[in-house]
């Protein structure tokens, strides 16, 4: 293991501990009534269509395709510094999706809101229910091929910026060795770029202390992660795609 991944894992180790910390004290004060008055505590949590809700939602799906994608690697390759990426890759995200479904639980909110197009609350910061669909929003819920959201776009066919599509999962599936290596950082990398820009929206406009904390890790952690992918894909005559 690199000294540069070391770095790597122990800072999404470290945001993960810190977003659990503060997960564990918000549900006490929840359970508790915080300072003794249990409707200030339900006043303070966001509102459906708030950053702090918009992002839990888009980040736990986006998350779930990066371990769907670390653990179709794991059984194309048996290449250990790969291998041992995608195991980080999947652990980190896996530990902090539950942490994002689990603060959607606390604040009473849905996992899903149909009428809620990916990403749209990095644009609306602040908005509240009577603001939602505002133009340039499609009400459809369903993503358009090449469509902008919050600055960042999607490629055809896939929900988010930086995930893969579904014809690139099956590629991945059908790679072995080397090819599938390479695929994988590349659709990694892509991934993560993604993430980053998602993480850095909430670490701006999420008002949640915990949650702020938490996509500030991500950024951190997944930039060294993603520095640490293009020395991977140099060692295998390879590029980041685009």
């Amino acid at each position: 293991m690199t000294r540069t991944s070391n770095r790597t894992y122990w800072a999404a180790g470290t945001a993960v501990l810190l977003a659990l910390l503060f997960a564990v004290a918000a549900t006490v004060a929840s359970a508790s009534g915080g300072d003794g008055d249990g409707s200030r505590t339900s006043a303070r949590a966001p509102g459906l269509y708030s950053p702090d809700a918009g992002f839990a939602r888009d980040m736990a799906v986006h998350h779930q395709q990066a371990v769907e994608m670390s653990f179709i690697v794991r059984d194309r390759t048996k290449d250990e510094p790969v291998r041992g990426l995608a195991y980080d890759i999947a652990n980190t995200q896996a530990n902090q999706r539950g942490m994002l479904l689990g603060w959607l639980d606390l604040w009473g909110l849905p996992k899903v809101v149909a009428d809620e197009p990916p990403m749209s609350w990095m644009g609306t910061a602040g908005h509240g229910a009577a603001g939602h669909g505002a133009a340039g929003h499609d009400m459809s819920g369903h993503d358009m091929p090449g469509h902008h959201m919050g600055g960042a776009t999607a490629k055809p066919g896939a929900l988010m910026p930086g995930m893969a599509t579904k014809e690139e999962l099956a590629q991945l599936g059908a790679a072995e060795g080397r090819d599938a290596e390479v695929l994988y950082l590349q659709l990694m990398t892509d991934h993560h770029k993604g993430g980053v820009a998602m993480a850095q929206g909430c670490a701006q406009q999420c008002e949640t202390p915990a949650e702020r904390a938490l996509a500030q890790g991500m950024v951190e952690a997944q930039q060294s992660e993603l520095t640490l992918m293009a020395d991977m894909l140099k060692q295998r005559g390879a590029a980041p795609r685009g």
